[in-house]
């Protein structure tokens, strides 16, 4: 205790007369009374239990959906260890599978023809399969009726009972022959899996042969047969399997958590000085101090895991048959991934012990009399350096750039490992971009000086601030980085294949059927029809539709190419006819009477060593040749490609057509594709069924809107996801932050401040922050993207210069305005009490 005179203040706690730390009985006493502090205080903790269930109730359902939604491990072994799949027409099958009979022993052989669906590019499999074999149980379950049992039955699935309309009873005539119905099967493990059951041995031409087996140990099953796969290969098969990324998720969502929490718990603290000062003073250490603060993160994470499990879980089974209905596989009501949820509620509490332990530390650094007094620490000034942080950047890059060099999606060690450092870094460096921000705004008004000086004083809650914030920006800019690379590439064009109130009828052996070479494939009607009464078909489904448009798909042998590394063209070329031309609104004088080619792809007249290749090109040059220049009389080198961005934007519409002027030049000959369909109206699930079976009765198919989305979808969702995530994680702190700077508001409003000074040093809080976290978290976005694409072979530098530019300027410069905004309306109230700090 100092003596000087008027200095009261107790430098050191006193020397307890027992133990050092009192033993198990003071820890056990301080745990009962961190207990009962927060039974008495959880409304004050309510925001970090909220964020805590929530998280943990998300996960629980997320991880349970995407766990469950893909087929189950091992599909199609049924309860066999091995598998052989023999394709039809293999030599000598009969005696193949002979040999591995005697060699393995039992055997469950399960035949598959694939038929194609009339009128649909969709198949099914007539299978001959024993309902009592060997393995092969599992994969068969009987909803109605019974199996075959002789070659004039057949027992098929739901589906195929709606699309032929076939009940119990009703006689079905299939590839020639006519079969009754006896029952409707199903595969549990793969209700998406169509089939016709028939006896075993009535599959006259086979597709694919299926034996499943369960080799003795110690066999070698390459000498068994070349089609041998194992169970444990097929499990074993995708490193970043679901539980995989759920749990990754998890963790940063905890991550995120954690630093939220460690401002409620540093508040938490703060009101409870006079209470720690006063147990300090009856004789507890240091360690007593710290850890009745770390019990109660320890309670918040525990009671808040638990909860959020609780709620998951309820969840999961109201929505459980839902998910069986669009996951087309049975799945049981406890079919969990204890994997995930074990370890995420471990999170949790590991989450919230981490974020009460900074508090913890700082807490017993307060003089105990300063303590009892209700008076805070005052801030101590920290300096650290930004090189640790900028280090992680570049060694964070490094490993994304070697991920990114596989071409076939490795490297998932060095990505993972990469991500994690960059989020270690973007924490390093936030405490850093406060201490800039309060530089820039040395000459700033007084109320925005104070707020950025209070940021840079209070770093040890309003740094996990910003690296919250930063985080959930960093989402979010990746995602809209990515997604402008990946969309912006003219050559593998992506999106949805046509627009919503488009329909293509493709004529029949288009190349767009199910079977080989594109054709309709087995079982699909035989047809002679002319070209004429195709189109006439094609006019009848327009009619059907309330549509007058019809255009004619016409293609030749011609096909684009780049002869470089990277990406390949995809998607088809149609003609640009004078009536294709037309309907899209394009005039003959638009176009350039030397163009080869038009397109509505932005930036593909810019690509270099593009080829126009045809004729006898395809077969002389090995698949994948790329050389440029190629053949004369077998390609044009650099043709003339104009952009006309009337064209449609689908991937299978007409998006690029070859012109007449390049047919004429070229001698090439053309063929009706199909034809394309401008309702005026997005046609209905009815419709698109009446379409399908009206085209099936030509022999011909149709295409309709997938569900693939734009990339101004993905950049929007990302972008409203990622400023939502930061405003939330900002609302949540400023009040935090009022709380804590309770005391510098009082001393405000008593010298005179007006509620518009104080309205503006919470708006520039708001915007500090929002601005910090946009920056720091777009520049961690961008070094991620560009160490990934520094050596990738598909997606290089060259497509960053793709750059989402209004996604990342409603971030930027949007979020910190919008924060600024809401803090200058939503705060300035009088506080309840000047004089006197209110009593706990």
């Amino acid at each position: 205790m100092s003596t000087g005179p008027g200095n009261t203040a107790l430098r050191e706690r006193p020397i307890p007369a027992g133990t050092s730390n009192g033993g198990v009985p003071a820890r056990r006493a301080v745990i009962r009374w961190a207990w009962r502090m927060f039974r008495r205080e959880w409304r004050q903790q309510l925001l970090v239990l909220a964020l805590i269930v929530v998280a943990l109730g998300a996960t629980v359902l997320g991880a349970a959906i995407a766990v469950n939604t893909p087929p189950p491990a091992g599909q199609g072994f049924g309860t066999a260890q091995d598998m052989a799949s023999f394709p039809g027409g293999t030599k000598n099958l009969a005696s193949q599978i002979a040999t591995l009979q005697q060699r393995v022993g039992r055997v469950d052989v399960i035949e598959n023809q694939a038929v194609a669906i009339p009128g649909s590019i969709n198949t099914y499999d007539l299978r001959a399969q024993n309902p009592h074999g060997a393995f092969g149980q599992p994969m068969l379950s009987l909803v109605a009726g019974h199996y075959p049992a002789g070659s004039g039955q057949v027992a098929v699935t739901q589906g195929l009972a709606t699309t032929f309309n076939l009940r119990i009873g009703d006689s079905w005539r299939q590839g020639g022959q006519v079969r009754q119905v006896t029952g409707i099967a199903a595969n549990p493990q793969s209700l998406l899996d169509e089939f016709a059951l028939v006896a075993p041995g009535q599959v006259s031409a086979p597709t694919q042969v299926t034996v499943l087996f369960t080799a003795p140990p110690g066999t070698n099953l390459g000498s068994l047969s070349q089609y041998v796969a194992t169970r444990h290969d097929a499990v074993a098969s995708n490193p970043l399997n679901p539980e995989t990324i759920v749990l990754a998720l998890a963790t940063v969502g905890m991550l995120l958590i954690a630093l939220v929490a460690v401002g409620g718990f540093t508040v938490l603290a703060q009101r409870r000085l006079r209470s720690l000062g006063m147990l300090g003073a009856l004789g507890a250490t240091d360690a007593n101090i710290r850890l009745v603060v770390r019990v109660n993160g320890v309670l918040v994470g525990v009671v808040g895991a638990l909860t959020g499990t609780v709620l998951g879980l309820a969840a999961w089974l109201a929505y459980r048959p839902e998910l069986e209905s669009s996951a087309h596989h049975l799945i049981g009501p406890f079919q969990l991934p204890w994997v995930v949820i074990g370890p995420a509620m471990a999170l949790a509490v590991v989450a919230t012990y981490f974020a009460a332990s900074r508090p913890a530390r700082s807490i017993t650094k307060i003089p105990v009399v300063t303590a009892l007094s209700g008076r805070p620490a005052p801030p101590k000034q920290v300096h650290r350096s930004a090189i640790p942080g900028v280090a992680l950047f570049v060694v964070a890059a490094a490993l994304l750039s070697y991920s990114g060099k596989s071409a076939n999606g490795g490297g998932a060690p060095e990505l993972l490992l990469g991500i994690v450092l960059l989020v270690v870094a973007i924490i390093l460096l936030a405490p850093f971009c406060l201490v800039i921000l309060a530089r820039l705004g040395r000459h700033a008004p007084i109320a925005t000086r104070l707020a950025l000086r209070d940021l840079a004083r209070y770093r040890a809650r309003s740094g996990s601030a910003l690296s919250a914030i930063s985080l959930g920006v960093f989402i979010a800019a990746l995602v809209c980085v990515l997604t402008a690379q990946r969309y912006g590439n003219v050559l593998d064009y992506a999106g949805p294949n046509v627009a919503s109130n488009q329909l293509i009828v493709y004529t029949p052996n288009s190349g767009h059927g199910p079977g080989p070479n594109g054709s309709n494939g087995p079982g699909a009607p035989t047809t002679t029809t002319t070209p004429q009464a195709q189109a006439a078909v094609a006019e009848d489904i327009a009619k059907a539709l309330g549509s007058n448009t019809v255009i004619e798909l016409d293609q030749t042998s011609a096909s684009l190419q780049h002869a470089a590394a990277g990406r390949s063209w995809s998607g088809p070329v149609f003609v640009a006819t004078p009536q294709l031309l037309q309907a899209f609104g394009i005039k003959a004088s638009d176009v350039n009477p030397d163009a080869d080619v038009l397109t509505a792809r932005p930036g593909l007249s810019g690509v270099s060593l593009m080829q126009l290749v045809y004729g006898g090109y395809f077969s002389k040059q090995a698949v994948g040749s790329n050389s440029f220049p190629c053949p004369q009389g077998q390609c044009v080198a650099n043709p003339v490609i104009q952009e006309v961005s009337a064209l449609p934007s689908g991937t299978s519409a007409p998006n690029t057509v070859i012109t007449e002027h390049a047919i004429h030049e070229l001698g090439l000959s053309t063929s009706i594709n199909g034809w394309l369909i401008q309702a005026p109206h997005p046609p209905t699930a009815a419709q698109i069924t009446d379409a399908r079976l009206a085209a099936a009765a030509a022999g011909m198919t149709i295409e309709t809107k997938n569900s693939a989305p734009s990339s101004a979808e993905i950049l929007d969702y990302a972008t409203v996801f990622g400023i939502v995530l930061a405003l939330g994680i900002l609302a949540m702190t400023i009040g935090l932050l009022r709380s804590e700077t309770a005391r510098d508001l009082r001393t405000l409003a008593a010298t005179g401040a007006s509620s518009f000074t104080r309205r503006e040093v919470t708006a520039a809080t708001a915007f500090a922050l929002a601005l910090g976290g946009a920056v720091l978290g777009t520049v961690a976005a961008y070094v991620a993207a560009i160490g990934y694409a520094w050596d990738n072979p598909l997606d290089g530098l060259s497509e960053l210069s793709n750059v989402p530019t209004t996604n990342l300027l409603i971030i930027l410069v949007g979020m910190p305005v919008i924060a600024g905004a809401a803090g200058l309306l939503l705060a300035g109230r009088e506080p309840s009490a000047v004089a006197h700090q209110p009593l706990e």
